[in-house]
């Protein structure tokens, strides 16, 4: 494996950060619309997250000399049947990219490429926080289930998210 295909995985994933993004931003908005700002605000920084993800990966790229190809970002999903479907939604999102952060260290790492193996040890250390923040959060919503004192509760406590 050469470094071709190094430069198209980086690029995938800048456009997969970009459609995390999009999705947790569409999140927000289902939250918006129940009249969860907590939910909504918690989705927003996390969208926001997902901003600065693709920009580091784009500015890798751009000072290793790589070209930067951007990729349609599709329209993501807007609805879900409730609280509990969105936050099983972000831990599966985050699950799925940490899949594939590891796949790019691999592949770093087969292709001899030091410099992206060690720029991706960041990724790596925060697809962890990312992976116990979604599931801290689906190990809330699961405790309250669909009672609405308990999900105010947990709305409140997410709109403090810095």
């Amino acid at each position: 494996m050469g470094t071709v295909d190094i430069k198209s995985e980086f690029n995938r994933q800048m456009n997969q950060e970009l459609r995390n993004a999009y999705l947790y931003l569409s999140m927000a908005a289902y939250f918006d619309s129940l009249s969860l700002a907590g939910f909504a605000h918690y989705f927003k920084v996390q969208a926001r997250e997902e901003l600065e993800h693709a920009m580091k990966l784009y500015q890798f790229m751009v000072d290793r000399g790589w070209e930067v190809e951007l990729g349609d970002v599709p329209k993501p999903k807007a609805k879900w049947g409730s609280v509990l479907e969105a936050a099983e939604d972000f831990l599966r999102a985050e699950r799925e990219n940490t899949q594939r952060i590891w796949r790019m260290v691999d592949l770093a790492r087969q292709a001899g490429d030091k410099a992206a193996e060690g720029f991706l040890q960041w990724f790596v250390s925060e697809q962890v926080e990312e992976e116990r923040n979604a599931s801290e959060l689906l190990a809330r919503v699961r405790m309250v289930k669909d009672n609405p004192a308990g999900i105010l509760a947990l709305d409140r406590m997410l709109a403090e998210r810095k």
